[in-house]
């Protein structure tokens, strides 16, 4: 695995389309283009339909939904659909709204390439309990008989979905689909303490599909990456958050230049998993 991760980043300018959390847009965009995309933040449906003609991917973040944005990132997903374009979703706040669960079932009826969440996101998309609250995964729902639970039920629904990898993020991360099942083990908890991490993952994973990339090395390769990038900017977390932040963003734009494949720490779950 480390050797197809080599030659992800820095990407080949592919255009990005955004439909994503409004609270989180510049940290998204800026994320793109620190690893050589270029994102476009195109909401508006008199517009879809041409951004994605010449976008290279799609990515709909349904945090900070309304009615307005929901139809938008419904036209898009069947757009993307049929014009053969990767899509992912990240299930922001699915645990304790149902109509935002709704919208990702639908989606994944239309056709995803990736999904993604927090792990107690994506016990509630796999039809589990969760002990979250909010936007913010549970400790609770993190421990190993937790994940070894969740990668069950999430690999009988990737076998309804075999077109989908499913992302499960935490302290470790799961990620699936109806054939594999991998547990990786890289980051930093500090990562959990600022806004739009993992709609920042969401992004890279959708930059990295526009490059070309197949899904599941995509996956494994953008959420590696952030997780380093969150390794790496460790260092200056003596001098408080908002330099951890700026320090992460730092390692975004530059940690291509080194061997962080080489810092992979993965598991194979897959025969572990097959019943």
């Amino acid at each position: 695995m480390q050797k197809v991760l080599e030659n992800i980043f820095p990407l080949q300018r592919p255009l990005i389309h955004c439909i994503t959390n409004g609270i989180t847009k510049e940290l998204v965009a800026n994320a793109l283009l620190y690893v050589g995309a270029k994102p476009i933040m195109a909401e508006d449906q008199r517009e879809i339909e041409s951004v994605i003609q010449v976008s290279s991917a799609l990515l709909l973040n349904i945090g900070h939904l309304t009615e307005q944005k929901e139809a938008c990132i419904i036209k898009a997903a069947k757009l993307a659909n049929k014009a053969q374009k990767p899509l992912v979703v990240d299930a922001v706040g699915i645990v304790g709204l149902s109509n935002r669960l709704a919208l990702v079932q639908r989606l994944l009826d239309i056709g995803v390439t990736v999904v993604k969440g927090n792990i107690s996101e994506m016990r509630r998309l796999a039809g589990l309990k969760s002990s979250a609250k909010g936007v913010d995964s549970a400790k609770e729902d993190q421990s190993t008989m937790e994940l070894k639970d969740l990668a069950h039920a999430l690999r009988k629904l990737a076998k309804t979905y075999p077109q989908t990898v499913f992302l499960a993020t935490g302290e470790q991360d799961l990620i699936l689909t109806d054939s594999n099942c991998f547990c990786l083990k890289n980051g930093v908890d500090s990562l959990e303490l600022f806004t739009g991490t993992g709609d920042v993952v969401g992004a890279l994973i959708t930059g990295v599909l526009g490059n070309g990339i197949e899904p599941l090395e995509a996956t494994i390769g953008a959420i590696t990456y952030f997780n380093v990038c969150g390794e790496k900017a460790s260092k200056v977390l003596q001098q408080g958050m908002e330099s951890f932040r700026i320090e992460t963003c730092n390692q975004l734009s530059k940690l291509y230049k080194e061997n962080w494949q080489e810092m992979l720490k993965m598991e194979d779950w897959t025969n572990e998993e097959v019943r």
